[in-house]
Order: C-alpha cells, then structure tokens, then sequence
C-alpha cells in the first residue's frame, strides 16, 4: 500500500515519464526491470515472514502441552506416623532403576521396619512370597510444581494410555501431510495469496477450538484440522517471496525471512497487503493482474514508467511463452526424467529433515536441564544456524549446505550414544550442536526446494515434499517409543535416516546463482545442457 492505496489500485503508469522496453523477453528480465530487489520486495519478505513466528508455536507445541509430570497411583492419606515418603515406600514397588513406580501400586499395604500398619493394610510378614501389584485402581496424582495442567494430566494419558499422549503429535502431523497436498496443488491451481489468506484464516479457527477442547477425541480433531490449515502457510510462503525476487538476493531474502520462526507472535491484520506471484499469473494467463502488480513494484522500487511502459501487448507476449496449457497435476512431477529424479531426492532429503528435527526437539530428556531452559538453549542455537546457512549456501552452495547440515546432524546423535548417561553437561552440547545443524537442514530445504521446481509446479512440488516431510514428521513421535525395546534405538534412527538424506541431497542439481526456472522444459533444458558440456570440453 502506498499512499492509501495498494497494489491492486495501479492501473496505470507513473506520472513521471520514462519507458520500458520488454518485447521478447522471460520473468527474470522483466522483473529486472521493474526492480528484482527493493522496498517493493523487503516489504512483501516483511508481511510474510512475521508471522511466521506462529508456527513454532504450534509444531513444538507438544514439549510443553503434552509434558508428563512426575505422578504415581491415588493413596489413602498418610497417617500422623508416616511421612510423605515413608507412606509411598509402603504403597509403591520400585522399578529396575530404583526409582517409585508410576503406573504400578502394591494390592496391599506393606510394613516398613518400626513401623505399624492399621486400617486395611496387610502387613509384608502376611504375605506370601513376593508382594502382588495391580495397576492405579483410582487415577493418578500429579506433580504441579513445574506445569499446572497438561493433556497428560487433563485426561491421564500415562502409563497403559502414554501412546495416546504421543498420538496427538502424530495427528497433528498427519494433518500438516494432507494439507499439504491440498494446499500445494491448490495454490498451483488457483493462486498464491488467495489460498494463503484461507490458511491464515483456517489456522486461526481451528486453533480456537483446539484451545476450547473438552475431550481428548476433540482435541485431536482439532489439532490435526490446525495442522492442516498451517501447511498451507508454510509450503506458500517461500515461493512467494522468491518469485518476486532477482537472483542475487534469493539466499539473504531466504534465510532472513526464516529467523522468524525463532519469535513467538502472529500478525495477521497485515495480510491483506500481500501481492499475488507476477510470475504465477502470467504463467495462467492472467495479464492485467500481473500488470498492476508488475506496476506497483515499479512504483515503490523508484523504477520511472510512464502509460506507454510495460505495455499489456508486450505482457502478453512473456505469458505466452509462459502460459501453462494443461492444469498441473502431481504426476507431472514424475513424467520427466530430471523432474521425476529432482522429486524422489526432494522426497527423501524433506523425510530425513523433518524426521530428524522433530526427533531431537520432542526428546529433551536426560539432558540435565528442565524443559524450560532446554527449549530456550534449543530456540537460541537457531539463530546463529540461519548464519551458517547465509553463508554457506552463498559460498558452498545449495547442495553441500543440505548435505553437511543433515550430516552434522546425524553426527551429534551418533556421538550422544557414546557419551555415559552420568555426564550430561556433554549429552546436552551435543543436543543443542544438533538442534543447530537440524534448523540448518530445515531453512535449507525450504530455499533449495523452491529453487529447483519450476513456477508452473513450484507449490505443488513443494506441497508433494511436504507431504512426505510431514510423513516422517508425524512418525518421530512415535519412535520415541522405541526407547522401551532398546535405550539408544530412536536415536540410532533418526541419526541413520538423517544421514540416508545427507547422501541423496547429493543427487540434487546445484541452484546457486541460477534463474528461477518456469516451465518444466527450463527444468529439462537445463539437464540436456549439463550433458552437452563435458561433450563441448572434449571437442575443444
């Protein structure tokens, strides 16, 4: 918006004269013209990356939410004699590790030394044989100390029901999965900003009423229709700040606008300001559209057009070569040999990134910290990880950054499985040196994946990978559970899967310093290329 006006308001030139001339020319071109980089794009980056500091809020939701505090069978109350501790030796058995029993008490009550038991008590010497145990008969009491309520404690998701705890994480993954397919092909088909708004929107509904649950089974309908509405905000957002951007600040433009996950507030009242993709809508014909924005960027950029610039004719022209003639669809994904093999890679490397982040964000036990400073060691490594990102992927490139980063990652789970349970300070380093490198892997997948699909199937191959990401998103919960057949087995497998996805991103084409492609014969064209040039470096 400028001067009370927005972008859709600029019909025309400005006053001030001058003339672009852009007959025969593609998308990067013109967008020279009219100004790759300005205050036109810093404040589209602006309006769609703020509030990307929701989603945090809503992914690693669970740590917090679905935390399960000490806790331990209902007792009758203690009698004068007894103290507190005295009273739950004689009510609970201990686990293998010393510790009191949870989910466990005795069927009656056993006798400690100098001690004597009335009521319905039977004391040990009455007992034959090891003493019997049965699950909590009548609930569970919680330790309040560090959370007032959670869902584990609203409905008593421990114990036999602990999976049920951990499902909720998994559900709301698998609606993130679906949304986005449904996202990515509809905003292909439809629009960026259109189905940008109805994911705000959605997202801000549904979060309500998961807020408002009174049952578990609410609940989770809820959170998997949130998980739904927010996977439309987050495969859209990065095509559409890239698609208006020139090449030389994709990288900082990327990487900047992804340091906003690390806030914690959401502004949705500046949403509507957001422009439509120029490239998008010449590519489904939609001249004038693409005109008033092309014009609007002009303007706020300081780029002189007069009525006579930027003509309809010659628009008409770059969507002509551009113009998609058959709607996309997921399988055009695979038709192609260089978009099918770009597909399957992208579908592993999402996989192992988000099946790894996830698994070290959900699992902060054992690190010797409560939860509260462990999520702030973990919220603050992902600054100085976007660093590292900006400047590897400007100097090493798009495809080693992927690659190092996942493999970093793989790495500190590894060590952590060295390091002896009784030195914590080391397992906690390594957990937060692999929170980093795992940030790292994720802000780099969101630019490299944009960069490789072309402009007519960029969300949908963006909501296709998503998919498959939110597939191994939603599993990482689940595998924590593993830890109750082998201790050091979830770790082994995020680490193992993070590392398979280090070695595919190598099969991935590099993007650094390339244009954006925006038909899928730019994609293709690009291979034939690569494969004539060692055969030119012979002949010469």
């Amino acid at each position: 918006m400028v001067g009370g006006l927005s972008c859709a308001d600029y019909y025309i030139g400005s006053p001030h004269g001058g003339q672009l001339f852009v007959g025969g020319m593609g998308f990067e071109e013109l967008l020279e013209q009219v100004g790759g980089f300005g205050p036109f794009q810093l404040r589209n980056v602006a309006l769609l990356a703020l509030p990307r500091i929701l989603l945090p809020m809503n992914f690693l939701l669970p740590i917090f939410l679905a935390a399960v505090p000490a806790h331990h069978c209902v007792l009758p109350g203690a009698p004068a004699n007894f103290s507190q501790d005295m009273w739950l030796e004689a009510h609970l058995p201990r686990e293998s590790d010393g510790t009191l029993s949870s989910c466990f008490r005795f069927t009656y009550t056993q006798a400690l030394p100098n001690t004597t038991l009335g009521g319905d008590g039977q004391s040990r010497g009455e007992l034959q044989g090891e003493p019997s145990t049965v699950p909590c008969p009548q609930g569970w009491e919680y330790d309040h100390s560090e959370f007032s309520s959670t869902i584990a404690t609203e409905w008593d998701l421990v114990c036999e029901q602990k999976g049920l705890n951990r499902a909720t994480s998994t559900f709301f993954f698998i609606g993130v999965l679906v949304g986005a397919v449904a996202f990515g092909y509809l905003s292909d088909r439809f629009g960026r900003r259109r189905l940008l708004l109805v994911a705000y929107v959605s997202a801000l509904g549904m979060g309500l009423a998961s807020a408002a649950s009174v049952s578990y089974i609410m609940f989770v309908i809820t959170r998997t229709l949130t998980g739904t509405a927010l996977a439309g905000f987050t495969i859209i957002v990065m095509p559409l700040e890239l698609e208006w951007l020139d090449v030389g600040h994709r990288t900082v433009a990327g990487v900047l606008s992804s340091t906003f996950w690390t806030g914690g507030v959401m502004l949705l009242a500046l949403v509507g300001w957001v422009p439509e993709s120029a490239r998008w809508l010449l590519t489904q014909g939609r001249v004038e559209e693409a005109h008033r924005y092309l014009l609007c960027c002009a303007r706020l950029n300081g780029r002189p057009v007069g009525e006579d610039s930027l003509s309809l004719e010659a628009l008409r022209k770059v969507a002509a070569a551009e113009r998609v003639v058959r709607r996309p669809s997921y399988l055009d994904l695979f038709r192609t040999p260089r978009l099918r093999r770009i597909s399957l890679c992208c579908m592993m490397v999402w996989f192992g990134v988000n099946f790894s982040y996830y698994g070290l964000s959900l699992d902060i036990s054992g690190l010797g910290l409560n939860v509260y400073q462990t999520q702030l060691l973990f919220g603050a490594v992902e600054l100085p990880a976007k660093l590292l990102v900006y400047l590897s992927v400007r100097h090493a490139g798009r495809r080693l950054t992927q690659a190092g980063t996942l493999l970093g990652t793989a790495l500190t789970l590894g060590f952590r499985l060295l390091v002896p349970t009784e030195k914590a300070y080391w397992s906690t380093a390594l957990a937060v040196t692999g929170k980093g490198f795992s940030e790292a892997a994720f802000t780099t997948a969101y630019l490299f994946t944009s960069e490789l699909y072309p402009t007519v199937l960029r969300q949908t191959g963006m909501g296709l990978t998503a998919l498959v990401g939110r597939l191994g998103g939603s599993l990482a919960p689940l595998v924590a559970l593993l830890d109750g057949v082998w201790l050091s087995l979830p770790k082994l497998t995020y680490g193992g899967i993070a590392l398979l996805a280090a070695c595919t991103a190598l099969l991935l084409p590099e993007t650094r310093k390339a244009q954006l492609p925006e038909t899928i014969q730019d994609v293709e064209g690009k291979s034939l290329q690569e494969e004539q040039m060692p055969m030119k470096q012979v002949h010469d």
